[in-house]
């Protein structure tokens, strides 16, 4: 079920976070901390690449922010300098990142820290990114007074919802999650390059986000791996029956 204040959570505010900014600059213990994490995070990737800059994007520099934001850290670096096979660095970054994030619970201001490494050469349709490194606007978000594809938003929620409800009920249901998965991601991402932040499609995924939809599935899918891979032990008195 969706709920009103879900809804109204998806509405841009006036101004930047308070706790985050002070005349549109971000607040310098923040950003100082930022980088120190940052830091230590591009050590621990240890590949080699130059660090060309570090970002904070999403919703915490923009508009559209929650009280469970997070703080989107990206690190810039050129995937070719650690290996021509670029797909291939995708996939070491990704399994580094979840490693850290196994290890550590960052917060900073009741947010908590996401990072990650982005390509270069990664079209990125935020409106709004800061460099924490020349602590300066690379994209200034622009206030806006209201989002019109609300109800859009909610119905293509609505009917995610009930066929994710329908899969879940299902028996053999893995690959239909899977499919399901990667249905969601090509939304969300067609929605991002066509609108931006506020597309239908990029909306309807923070309601399915919100209402824990996307955790439901990814759960699911979890819990079913573990079971398919598992072997019950047999004990030695039923083998000789």
């Amino acid at each position: 079920m969706i709920t009103r204040s879900q809804i109204l959570a998806l509405v841009p505010h006036k101004n930047l976070s308070t706790k985050v900014w002070k005349n549109e600059k971000l607040l310098p213990e923040i950003r100082l901390k930022l980088l120190k994490i940052a830091q230590d995070f591009y050590a621990y990737l240890d590949v080699g690449a130059q660090l060309l800059d570090v970002t904070l994007t999403g919703s915490l520099a923009n508009f559209n922010y929650t009280k469970v934001s997070d703080f989107d850290l990206h690190l810039i670096i050129n995937y070719k300098d650690v290996d021509d096979n670029e797909a291939l660095v995708e996939k070491l970054l990704s399994a580094k990142k979840s490693v850290w994030n196994q290890k550590h619970d960052i917060t900073i201001k009741g947010h908590e820290v996401e990072l990650y490494a982005q390509n270069e050469t990664e079209p990125h349709h935020s409106t709004g990114v800061y460099s924490i490194v020349k602590d300066d606007w690379i994209v200034k978000p622009e206030r806006i007074r209201g989002v019109t594809n609300l109800d859009s938003a909610k119905k293509k929620a609505k009917q995610i919802m009930r066929e994710i409800n329908v899969i879940l009920k299902s028996p053999n249901r893995m690959p239909r999650i899977e499919k399901m998965k990667e249905k969601i991601k090509n939304m969300r991402q067609s929605g991002l390059q066509r609108s931006g932040e506020y597309s239908a499609e990029n909306l309807a995924f923070k309601l399915l986000r919100r209402t824990d939809y996307i955790k439901m599935l990814y759960d699911a899918y979890d819990r079913d791996y573990d079971s398919y891979m598992s072997l019950d032990e047999i004990h030695q008195s039923e083998k000789l029956k």
